[in-house]
């Protein structure tokens, strides 16, 4: 096994706790120099929101901000950022729906660190663009790929497809190149597919073989979310590779711009993953982006998920759902409950947290034993003890009703249009632009509203969210200090 020594610029031991500053009384600070100093800013796109295609809007699986066009004048800050919805409302299976990118104009005025809200007015955010990704002249689709696969071909790997043929896709992560051209990750493959400024397929990537999801010895990409009609597949989960539903969730591009980081959501099949207690041990793959066209694999490392208690004492596991890389060995990792917030049943989320992960310690695994689906590096979700895992240290607390409660938030009852949404899962970082203040940034973090709206709109047919649901796409800032990032 390959072993990292050095030392990460961030620091390697992360032990969080409360800034002594009176004047950020409610920030808190790493031991690496960073500090969070708290929520400044809240804003929303209503539910009812059509795209340019005049169907419901997708919300933030992921989130880009385009940080060329950000500008600083009075107090008020615009420019634009890219807004990745999944694969379309699938409550009752999953649908033809084209897979796009929203562009969304962005004027936000901040609060004050500690000071209290303006109405969740200081995040306006307007739709101007959506654009459709294509795959050879043809729209992709959300559709369950069920059996299907679409063979290697050149460069290509072998790619989930529909029975309609299409490519297909379930969006999870967006990263913007400077050209234009972009990187989303799916859960379906789990791939990387990398796009160009106009939407059009370029390359992909497929992970090691311990990803990918296999059925009776062969690939099957399907989700278990068969669409109209569709048979569900046989087994209903995959035998080893990623879990239904549990791809590549988070993907970043280090602020050199050299690699390319993606995080599995939770742990693989032969990993833990057939448990929800037992799925902590996921994974981060770095790979070198010399070649965009040609990813290449540079390092593993497993990382431990948080584990926390449900109501009713069961052990749970929180599924990983975004990240930013502050270097080639450490990000930001949001991790989060489920089936707690506005549009579903629960009403108090017990994990909703960002997180600083750092692998500089850990055991580099690219390209070992534990990339073949038949050597589990954690099975039954007990870790290998030749592994040493990510550390991870807290962050921020999404759930501080000290914080939401500013901006007339919470998290809990009631189960109102001011409880946070079940879905947190998209994260990105612009700077404050101040002199005085040069390693200080938004983080700005976006919901996916799973297209839950009464006067939904999808697919050439009109559509109502069970319960009543009416979840608007919510944006959360929160001002951070990130010493050095700048200087990557």
């Amino acid at each position: 096994m390959k072993h990292l020594h050095r030392t990460a610029s961030l620091g390697i031991a992360l032990a969080l706790f409360t800034a002594l500053t009176p004047a950020l009384a409610d920030s808190t600070t790493t031991a690496g120099g960073l500090v969070n100093k708290g929520l400044v800013g809240v804003g929303r796109i209503p539910a009812a929101q059509r795209d340019k295609f005049g169907e419901t809007f997708g919300s933030g699986s992921g989130m880009a901000i385009d940080t060329s066009s950000w500008t600083h004048d009075a107090g008020t800050y615009k420019g634009s950022l890219w807004l990745l919805p999944d694969r379309g409302y699938n409550v009752a299976g999953t649908t033809d729906y084209r897979p796009r990118l929203n562009t969304i104009g962005i004027e936000f005025t901040p609060a004050a660190p500690g000071a209290a809200g303006q109405g969740q007015t200081e995040v306006k955010a307007t739709l101007t663009d959506t654009m459709l990704l294509t795959d050879e002249g043809a729209n992709a689709t959300g559709l369950d790929p069920l059996s299907d696969v679409r063979a290697a071909t050149g460069d290509m790997p072998t790619l989930p497809a529909a029975t309609n043929g299409k490519l297909a896709l379930d969006n999870e992560a967006i990263v913007r190149l400077p050209d234009g051209s972009m990187f989303i990750s799916d859960e379906y493959g789990p791939n990387i597919y990398r796009f160009s400024a106009q939407g059009r397929l370029l390359s992909a990537t497929q992970p090691p073989a311990a990803l990918v999801p296999m059925r009776k010895g062969a690939p099957n990409f399907s989700s278990d979310n068969p669409g109209p009609g569709a048979a569900e597949p046989d087994p209903k989960d995959p035998e080893t590779g990623r879990q239904n539903n549990q791809g590549l969730e988070g993907m970043a591009m280090t602020p050199d711009g050299k690699f390319l980081i993606a995080v599995l959501q939770s742990a693989t099949r032969q990993d833990g993953g057939d448990s929800g207690s037992t799925r902590q041990n996921t994974r981060a793959l770095v790979y070198d982006a010399s070649d965009l066209a040609h990813l290449k694999l540079a390092h593993e490392y497993v990382v431990p998920l948080p584990v926390f208690k449900d109501a009713k004492g069961k052990t749970k596991v929180a599924a990983q759902s975004e990240i930013v890389a502050l270097s080639d060995t450490s990000f930001l990792m949001l991790a989060r409950d489920s089936g707690n917030g506005q549009g579903v049943k629960g009403d108090t989320s017990l994990l909703r947290q960002i997180f600083v992960v750092d692998v500089s310690a850990a055991t580099d695994i690219a390209g070992g034993p534990f990339d073949a689906a038949d050597k589990p590096v954690a099975p039954k979700g007990v870790l290998d003890p030749s592994v040493t895992p990510a550390r991870l240290t807290p962050f921020i607390d999404i759930n501080d009703n000290a914080q939401l409660n500013r901006f007339g938030l919470h998290n809990g009852a009631p189960n109102d249009h001011n409880n946070l949404s079940e879905k947190w899962e998209a994260m990105s970082l612009a700077s404050v632009l101040d002199p005085k203040l040069p390693n200080d940034y938004f983080l700005f973090v976006a919901n996916d509203n799973d297209f839950l709206a009464q006067d939904g709109f999808q697919i050439g047919a009109p559509y109502k969210a069970d319960d009543g649901a009416n979840v608007d796409t919510m944006f959360l800032v929160y001002q951070v200090t990130l010493p050095g990032l700048a200087k990557k």
